[in-house]
């Protein structure tokens, strides 16, 4: 017979594993098997997975708030497969109350990498390759700093979205939720500050998904007007497959590009 405390760390890890799993746009099957890329993953693939997307973002957030990278904290990046260097970035000369927010964030993501980094133990991958200037914009000003980093909030939302009709167990979904909504306090309050400085921010349109701030060119033809929020004209936060979260970050690429020159590490690494 199985006790009572080993059912509730076993539900635990399950639960965690199932909510680092939406956030990166992963799925279940008709059996309530987690999928990913057509065929069945295991949990460590699944927060892998999740880890890759996390170094990403502590490293934008860390080095845009104190020019360092994230190995110079103390957070560990070594790990399976291959490591890789993060280029690129600089130290943001921000305005007190931008700053406060990107303070924020990036103790959310720092604390993200160590919880995945935590939970893998030796299964953990390393950080690969990552190029913080993918899109050539992020650093010279605040400006270009709050336009990236709607877009990678912006698309962890996506991710949530396209994985909560397929989640059946409702302790699982519960998981899922209290992370997908710490992703959408992060995406508000960025677009806020980007429609705030009166249009100064442009937020470049990465898919045929996004969704413009107010008074920006248009991407997503069921907006009008673009959105202060990351919502459809039904009010609801667009969608976004795993294959599209890879585009996103690739660069339009399947394997390897833009944010990650070299591609991610693990098993989940195709568009």
């Amino acid at each position: 017979m199985v006790s009572e405390k080993t059912n509730r760390r076993e539900f635990t890890k399950r639960a965690l594993a199932a909510g680092v799993a939406a956030s990166v746009g992963l799925a279940f099957d008709s059996e309530g098997r987690l999928q990913a890329q057509g065929g069945r993953i295991t949990d460590t693939d699944i927060l892998n997975f999740a880890l890759n997307l996390e170094y990403l973002e502590a490293e934008f957030y860390t080095v845009a708030v104190t020019g360092r990278r994230i190995a110079e904290l103390g957070i560990g990046v070594s790990g399976r497969e291959t490591s890789g260097a993060t280029t690129g970035g600089a130290k943001v000369a921000f305005e007190p109350r931008v700053m406060v927010v990107a303070e924020q964030i990036s103790l959310d993501e720092q604390a993200h990498v160590k919880l995945l980094r935590a939970a893998l133990g030796n299964s953990a991958v390393a950080k690969p390759a990552i190029n913080l200037e993918a899109l050539g914009v992020g650093f010279r000003s605040q400006a270009e700093f709050l336009a990236v980093a709607a877009i990678f909030e912006d698309v962890g939302c996506s991710a949530y979205r396209g994985a909560a009709p397929l989640i059946r167990n409702s302790g699982v979904l519960d998981a899922a939720a209290g992370i997908a909504l710490t992703e959408g306090q992060h995406a508000g309050v960025l677009r806020f500050l980007v429609s705030d400085l009166n249009f100064r921010v442009t937020v470049p349109s990465v898919d045929a998904k996004a969704v413009p701030p107010i008074g920006q060119p248009m991407a997503a033809p069921a907006v009008t007007g673009g959105r202060l929020f990351f919502v459809d004209g039904n009010g609801l936060t667009p969608a976004r497959t795993t294959s599209e979260v890879l585009k996103v970050v690739y660069g339009g690429a399947s394997d390897k590009g833009a944010f990650f020159p070299d591609g991610v590490n693990g098993t989940i690494k195709r568009a």
